[in-house]
């Protein structure tokens, strides 16, 4: 950022955690998916700033939390090279209409430049019209031909569980 903007883009530190939970509970109401939200502060704690799974980044106004972007590293076959998939972006309703959803991709893509990935993606809900617009002014391609398929608890443990037979 330049020295003029109000804005500012930095790496979450372990000091961060609560804040990257507030946002993802806010981020949960805003997709009405609150009652999903699992998450403690210590599951923050291990998963980001102990085992690093993730990174994350947060956006400042003015000093103020306005918003976070959560990626891993993917692995794409088809190009043989790593990727970024950004998990969530999410910036505070109060905040929006500033440019930082933008300044926050813009970043990830500078980081995805840098460690020489082959791809940037995430996914948007089918409703979110608003991100949909958004991300496709910026260049991205949604990509309608795949479906994201996922198991999640009991069904899960019962995959795990499957025996050879199965």
């Amino acid at each position: 950022m330049n020295k003029k903007t109000p804005l500012s883009i930095r790496k979450a530190s372990d000091k961060d955690a609560q804040q990257v939970l507030n946002f993802i509970v806010a981020l949960a109401e805003y997709e009405r998916l609150a009652d999903q939200v699992t998450a403690t502060l210590e599951d923050i704690q291990q998963s980001l700033f102990v085992r690093k799974e993730a990174e994350v980044l947060i956006a400042e106004w003015q000093g103020e939390p306005a918003g976070f972007a959560l990626f891993f590293h993917n692995y794409s076959t088809f190009l043989g090279k790593k990727g970024i998939h950004l998990e969530d972006l999410f910036v505070l309703p109060e905040f929006r209409g500033k440019g930082i959803g933008k300044h926050l991709l813009k970043s990830l893509a500078k980081i995805a430049v840098e460690r020489d990935c082959g791809r940037l993606e995430w996914c948007v809900l089918d409703w979110n019209q608003p991100a949909i617009d958004f991300y496709k002014s910026l260049g991205a391609e949604t990509l309608n031909e795949w479906l994201i398929n996922r198991v999640t608890s009991e069904s899960l443990l019962h995959l795990a569980k499957l025996s050879d037979a199965d």
